[in-house]
């Protein structure tokens, strides 16, 4: 796909999009206003178990995306 084409596609998808969040994150994503950009900030806990999962990853401890989903709609629907 050439560049026009994509940044075609872009702007049509732009265009279309009723999700004020994705907007959001993809004008963040271009980077052209890094002044309003806010740095998120995690607390200690926070840190902590993500570091957790970072090492739980680095070890292999993970199951399919598939999987995780499944398990999810079965912990929403508790």
């Amino acid at each position: 796909m050439s560049t026009a084409e994509l940044r075609k596609r872009l702007i049509e998808r732009i265009k279309r999009s009723r999700r004020p969040d994705l907007l959001k994150e993809a004008y963040q994503l271009m980077g052209t206003d890094t002044d309003d950009l806010e740095v998120y900030k995690v607390s200690p806990e926070q840190r902590k178990a993500i570091e957790k999962g970072v090492k739980a990853a680095k070890e292999g401890k993970v199951i399919p995306s598939k999987e995780a989903d499944r398990e999810i709609d079965e912990w929403l629907s508790e």
